[in-house]
C-alpha cells in the first residue's frame, strides 16, 4: 500500500499578512484530527512572484482509502467551507509516493 501525497496551492481573496495567516490556522488545525494523515504543512509562499500562490498545503496521507476518506471527514467539511469561501482560486495534486 503506497503513502499518497495531496497538494492544494490557494490564490486567496484578502492575500494580506493577516488573511494568510487566518487561512493557514484553518488549515493547521486539522492536525492530529484525521486518521491516516502522516504530516500536514501549511505555508505561504516565500518568492511572492507574480506566479506564486498565496498558500500550499502539503499533506501525506497513508493510504489512498485515507485520502479518500479525509475528503468527507467532518473536520475536513468546515475548513473546505472556509477555503472556498476566502480563496478566488485553488488548484490540486494528488498521487502515490513512489
Amino acid at each position: 500500500m503506497s503513502r499518497y501525497r495531496h497538494i492544494v496551492l490557494f490564490w486567496l481573496k484578502d492575500a494580506s499578512p493577516a488573511g494568510i495567516a487566518e487561512a493557514r490556522e484553518k488549515l493547521l488545525s486539522l492536525q492530529g484530527r484525521i486518521p491516516g494523515l502522516v504530516s500536514l504543512e501549511a505555508e505561504p509562499d516565500a518568492e511572492r512572484s507574480e506566479r506564486s500562490c498565496d498558500l500550499c498545503l502539503d499533506t501525506l496521507f497513508d493510504s489512498k482509502a485515507a485520502l479518500d476518506a479525509y475528503r468527507t471527514h467532518p473536520a475536513h467539511l468546515p475548513v473546505i467551507a472556509y477555503m472556498k469561501e476566502h480563496a478566488a482560486k485553488s488548484c490540486t495534486a494528488d498521487y502515490p509516493v513512489r
